[in-house]
């Protein structure tokens, strides 16, 4: 890789955070710290932030106060505040909440499917075009997740091609952007190359964006890896909170701060302040039961001790 060419990029971050940070999280957070954990987010510049998920309280409990948070967030010019949303019941509720920008989710395996929603994949994608037909007419933007791309805690092994199949079928339901996600952190850099190599032949780079979790420690290579493919989004989390309740053995996503301190040092622009992002992540490590996953605040932490 040729780090020149790669200063003065732009990269956009979807800080997923506060939704799929704490999804999975024993300890109860207060709605008031969740507020406060969204809004020293904006604080540091994060352009797009995803709240919450309006699901059912008994899939997942720790977000049954979703539209009370977004009630409560201060809402800074220029940050897409957005949210998950399984069915026409979530949607009837994000719209309610006053949520301009909505995330659907589609695994890349039938098995993994049916174990997160209950339904096929095609069953999922018919539920899904009700779902992002009446968000369009209602003026909300749609993004998709694709779960399971670079391998199945159930299958195994993902083909690149069923990947770009089912991507091209959720931008084919009208998402302006599909999340291709490394649900159990088994992705590797040689990997990602093939999988960016067969989806790219198929589908503009812009509507590609990277969603990694750091399970095997290859988070950040895989983000260099992708680089220069031309791909400008990558998804990650403050402190590396996160995990899946449906993924066995799945650590935290690729953490925000990490991310930062890396692209940083690469000249890559974020427009993302690190210590407000920092300070954010020490906030929500106060209030949880464990340390962060993310080296970077668990340094920063280290300092904070010694001084």
């Amino acid at each position: 890789m040729n780090v020149a060419t790669l200063r003065g990029r732009r990269v956009t971050i979807v800080e997923v955070g506060p939704r799929d940070g704490l999804q999975n999280e024993h300890a109860a957070i207060s709605t008031a710290d969740k507020i406060e954990f969204v809004n020293r987010l904006g604080a540091a510049n994060l352009p797009a932030i995803e709240v919450s998920a309006f699901v059912s309280p008994e899939w997942v409990p720790q977000l049954a106060d979703a539209a009370d948070v977004f009630a409560g967030i201060s809402r800074r010019p220029g940050v897409r505040y957005t949210a998950l949303v399984p069915n026409l019941a979530g949607l009837d509720r994000a719209l309610g909440a006053g949520v301009r920008e909505i995330a659907i989710f589609a695994a890349s395996t039938e098995a993994f499917s049916r174990k997160n929603i209950n339904q096929s994949i095609d069953q999922s994608l018919a539920t899904y075009k009700v779902v992002c037909d009446r968000a369009l007419a209602a003026g909300l933007r749609v993004r998709g997740y694709l779960s399971t791309a670079f391998g199945c805690p159930y299958e195994g092994d993902v083909a690149p091609r069923q990947v770009a199949d089912m991507a091209a079928r959720l931008i084919a339901l009208g998402v302006f952007e599909v999340a291709i996600s490394d649900t159990i952190g088994i992705a590797h850099p040689g990997q990602v190359m093939q999988v960016l190599d067969t989806v790219l032949a198929r589908i503009s780079v812009e509507l590609i964006a990277l969603h990694f979790h750091d399970t095997r420690g290859t988070a950040l290579a895989n983000v260099l890896a992708a680089l220069p493919f031309g791909i400008a989004t990558f998804d990650a989390s403050a402190g590396g909170l996160g995990g899946c309740p449906y993924a066995p053995g799945a650590a935290g996503n690729l953490a925000t701060d990490d991310l930062v301190y890396m692209l940083n040092g690469l000249g890559v622009e974020t427009g993302v302040s690190l210590p407000a992002l920092s300070g954010a992540s020490a906030f929500m490590a106060s209030r949880l039961d464990h340390r962060l996953p993310s080296r970077y605040a668990q340094a920063m932490a280290s300092v904070a001790r010694r001084t």
